[in-house]
């Protein structure tokens, strides 16, 4: 039926480790539809350093996405890129108009509005480091069907200059999905082949993200660091499973956890864990965070020796983030005939977002994961000795994958079963 024309919005997100030997798999298919925004240049913008609002805001939008997909996925690993979101929605939000814009407004900037947003989030971006040995790469794009929408050159015009967002017209046919899957395929090395297995015929647009990060370890486990250990799951099983054990320098404490910081190469991105107490259970524990708790943690990391203990462990995670993102206020884009995307172009009939697909993979062993460090910082070698802390994740834990330049999560996980 026409009068159901649906937007549906993609975060992709790719977390794998690097092997020294690791030969990159083949790009699928060549995309056959053409960028309709190849060969025009972004406009230059203006730029909005990080501060304290910035970061804020987005500590609190990642616990806030976190916590409902968690609720979402209860009793299950859960791995959420609350920047993969964000980007997704925040190209949306430059087309939605009236109530609609601002629910995703408020959901996404809190008291900053789109405009000085869309300023933050592309220098936010642009700041973020790439390197050989701790790899970020970021790709947006649009899709929109042939003959059913006159899409506003404004629109894309403004997902141009702040997300470099590609943007194609298609016939919404098997071609068109071989070429969404063919562009994921491109910009995650060949690690994800597919997002799309058939077109609904009420959808007349996508909105795609993928983020995908590599690092090293910036110390690596030894072989004899390795040993089998044990890990009690969240149902209480006893699972046998391959501990890394490494000495680490940062320390990390919260009224309710104990945990550490591990380092990428290049110290630029860091890999967080945080161990509840044992009387706290780990979704009481999650749900009980705060930003400023959270923050004021890593802020006040203290440089001591720690002595770690971590699961090698790698998972998949799928979530429908429709529920997720009504329950935080954002429901007017969903609803078809209030739904206003006017801001994106002319249709017959209303836009409405049918779903917003959340997808993700994460592997964790002795080469390195996705995410970037810190770089730590000796102990004066004049202060007093510390007893060293020890910290030892063989149960339901907490991690992060931060920039280590803002401490804002790239990605947030929670370890509740390792088979």
């Amino acid at each position: 039926m026409k009068n159901k024309i649906r937007l549906t919005l993609m975060c992709i997100l790719l977390a794998f480790s690097i092997l020294l030997n690791l030969v990159s798999c083949g790009v699928a298919n060549a995309i056959s539809a053409k960028d309709l925004m190849e060969g025009i240049e972004a406009r230059e913008v203006n730029e909005r350093e990080a501060d304290d609002d910035f970061v804020n805001n987005q500590m609190a939008l990642s616990l806030k996405l976190f916590k409902e997909s968690s609720k979402e996925s209860k009793g299950k690993n859960v791995l959420v890129s609350p920047l993969s979101v964000q980007l997704a929605l925040a190209m949306t939000a430059n087309g939605a108009e009236g109530k609609t814009r601002a629910e995703m407004e408020t959901l996404l900037g809190g008291e900053i509005d789109l405009e000085k947003l869309n300023e933050y989030l592309y220098t936010y971006i642009k700041n973020l480091p790439s390197e050989e040995k701790s790899k970020l790469e970021i790709a947006n794009s649009i899709w929109f069907k042939s003959g059913e929408i006159t899409v506003n050159d404004s629109f894309l015009q403004t997902n141009k200059d702040y997300y470099d967002a590609s943007v194609y017209e298609a016939d919404f046919d098997k071609n068109t999905v071989k070429d969404i899957n063919s562009w994921v395929n491109q910009n995650t090395d060949g690690m994800i082949e597919k997002i799309v297995d058939e077109i609904d015929e009420e959808t007349i647009m996508y909105l795609i993200n993928t983020i995908m990060f590599d690092a090293e370890w910036s110390v690596k486990y030894k072989e004899e660091s390795i040993r089998e250990g044990e890990f009690t799951s969240i149902d209480e099983k006893i699972q046998k499973v391959d501990m890394m054990r490494s000495t680490e320098g940062i320390y990390i404490e919260t009224e309710n956890a104990i945990g550490f910081k591990k380092n990428y190469k290049g110290g630029k991105y860091g890999f967080v864990a945080l161990l509840p107490n044992e009387s706290i259970n780990i979704h009481d524990f999650v749900n009980s965070l705060t930003e400023t708790e959270l923050l004021y943690a890593l802020e006040n990391a203290s440089h001591e020796t720690v002595y770690a203990t971590m699961p090698k462990f790698k998972y998949e995670y799928e979530l429908n983030m429709n529920e997720v993102l009504k329950a935080l206020g954002m429901a007017t884009a969903f609803e078809e005939g209030k739904a206003e995307f006017n801001g994106m172009g002319q249709t017959e009939y209303g836009m409405y977002i049918g779903k917003v697909l959340h997808k993700a993979f994460i592997s964790v062993d002795e080469a390195g994961t996705r995410a970037g460090a810190v770089t730590s910082v000796a102990m004066d070698g004049n202060a007093a000795p510390m007893e060293p802390k020890t910290v030892k994740l063989d149960r339901p834990f907490f991690y992060m994958i931060i920039d280590n330049e803002t401490n804002l999560p790239i990605f947030i996980g929670t370890l509740t079963t390792v088979k």
